[in-house]
């Protein structure tokens, strides 16, 4: 009977949310487990296939949703924490909207995006059967520290999931390390595709602790990396993208088999491997695979495109390796183009922004530029490092409409929206608050 109350109670806390306007993705499952704290593991019990976790700094909505809707596209039944609510509250909550008003579960995989911090948290509740980790950057200094202590707290979680098979990126030398001694899969890309840069983070061995080097490196300290003082790199890979082609679509081959998509950001390479990885390990077929990522839709602010007159394209960046990503697709669009930037830093946030002077927005400085706006709770710092970065502000402005009825009315064929989690109009709103603002113009979302 207290299973089914925290069923009831969660559903309607969901259904309360959602008629004021909230997303309520998190709090229903919070409730849930205050009546029975037993719900999700009494209810993971009931799913016939097993539980894939996805954790990681960046890329892992992505993943976890492209992985949710590859299987349901399969036939697959599932549970999954889509909105990206991605601690116990939230895994509460997606177990709960999933069952029947009579309990019961009828579900084959649970697909849970999963914080790193709270993974072990998470564990107690659940034993996951696969665990994908896209890559470890600097987030949150404030909330996770420096990234030894992601590290210590995700080898927690891991030895607390015996048995687990990880699916890791090979790429990337501090989540690599993971799958040293246990049953693990590696996925990466085996050539070099962008011009050499001096990596800027994670350029330590994690063995040895001396520098590492790279026989080629993509971003960050993501590439084919050996150390020349203790031998340790990159490990062999699994699953690995070659024939790379970011022309025009974003062409490439997963183990020689083709896949061709109008994506932007070549971190999306990374997300698709690891989705591919995951589908492959857990026997289900992707052949199907190519026409999923087409007809998925991103979940708010990954690169999410809205027309208002001219195309207006939001996207979600938190940390240095976030924005230098979404820079260099922004600076590969040879348009002529409006850019807006904005950092916050309420707690969803992160209330040390010291990072964005590790961010290379000196790139931003090209022919393309027509306006640069800047905004958000921090818009005098950001256009302090503006001027550091010798690039003209057009506008500081702490709302937002401001800017982007600016930019409705320049010459610039598209406009880009670069902003961390809450740093939008009104200056307290999240992101899906920005897309709803938008939508109010009355113009077509794409």
């Amino acid at each position: 009977m207290r299973k089914l109350l925290a069923i009831w109670a969660a559903r309607l806390a969901t259904m309360a949310g959602k008629l004021m306007g909230k997303q309520s993705s998190s709090t229903p499952g919070m409730v849930a487990l205050k009546i029975y704290p037993n719900l999700i593991r009494e209810l993971s019990k009931g799913l016939r296939r097993g539980i894939i976790v996805v954790c990681g700094t960046n890329g892992k909505t992505t993943t976890n949703n492209l992985l949710h809707t590859a299987l349901q596209k399969s036939g697959y039944r599932t549970v999954c924490n889509s909105t990206g609510a991605n601690m116990i509250g939230g895994v509460a909550t997606a177990f709960a909207d999933a069952c029947s008003l009579t309990g019961k579960l009828d579900a084959d995989w649970a697909v849970l995006e999963i914080d790193e911090a709270s993974a072990r948290r998470v564990f107690v509740h659940l034993k996951p059967d696969y665990m994908v980790i896209t890559n470890l950057f600097r987030d949150q200094l404030d909330r996770y520290g420096e990234i030894e202590t992601t590290m210590a707290l995700l080898q927690e979680a891991i030895d607390m999931a015996e048995g687990v098979k990880l699916i890791l990126n090979g790429d990337d030398p501090l989540t690599a390390q993971f799958g040293e001694g246990r049953d693990a899969v590696y996925f990466g890309i085996s050539e070099q595709v962008l011009p050499q840069e001096e990596t800027k983070e994670g350029r330590l061995c994690v063995k040895c602790g001396k520098e590492q080097n790279y026989h080629y490196l993509h971003y960050s300290q993501l590439g084919d990396y050996y150390c020349p003082h203790c031998g340790n790199k990159r490990p062999p890979i699994d699953f690995e993208a070659k024939s790379i082609d970011l022309s025009e679509s974003m062409k490439f081959s997963v183990n020689g088999n083709p896949i061709d998509v109008n994506y932007r950001g070549f971190y999306n390479i990374y997300n698709i491997l690891a989705v591919y990885a995951a589908l492959q390990t857990g026997g289900v077929p992707t052949e199907n695979l190519t026409r999923v990522l087409e007809e998925y839709k991103p979940q708010t602010g990954r690169m999410e495109q809205i027309d208002l007159g001219k195309p207006f394209i939001l996207n979600l960046a938190k940390n240095p390796a976030g924005f230098n990503q979404a820079i260099q697709t922004v600076m590969l669009d040879k348009r002529k183009k409006d850019i807006i930037v904005a950092v916050n830093d309420l707690v969803n946030d992160g209330q040390d922004v010291s990072w964005i002077w590790d961010v290379d927005f000196e790139k931003l400085k090209d022919e393309t530029l027509n306006t640069l706006s800047v905004g958000g709770l921090r818009l005098y710092d950001l256009a302090l490092r503006f001027k550091y970065a010798d690039i003209p502000v057009d506008m500081v402005t702490q709302n937002l409409r401001d800017a982007l009825e600016m930019c409705q009315k320049t010459n610039a064929e598209v406009c880009y929206v670069l902003a961390n989690y809450t740093a939008v109009y009104p200056a307290k709103a999240t992101m899906l608050e920005l897309q709803k603002e938008l939508k109010k113009e009355g113009l077509n979302h794409e």
